[in-house]
């Protein structure tokens, strides 16, 4: 298991730490959370924008009625 070294001034160690205490959580798992909520973000941006850019090359889109017939005729 890898570990990783973080630098804080005493206002954030402070912060943190009372946080930590708050939530029952260490401070590793706060960290860890809070990253790889920041990378889901990224990622779910990154394809927003693909996704974005497919639509104003096709802008086809369907109605709620036309996606549910669809479905049901594939049950």
């Amino acid at each position: 298991m890898g570990i990783v070294s973080l630098r804080l001034n005493d206002a954030e160690e402070e912060i943190f730490r009372s946080y930590a205490i708050h939530t029952g959580k260490s401070l590793s798992e706060l960290f860890k959370t809070a990253l790889a909520e920041q990378i889901e973000d990224q990622l779910d941006y990154e394809i927003g924008i693909k996704t974005l850019k497919k639509f104003q090359e096709n802008p086809v889109t369907h109605s709620i009625d036309d996606v549910l017939a669809e479905l049901e005729d594939g049950l």
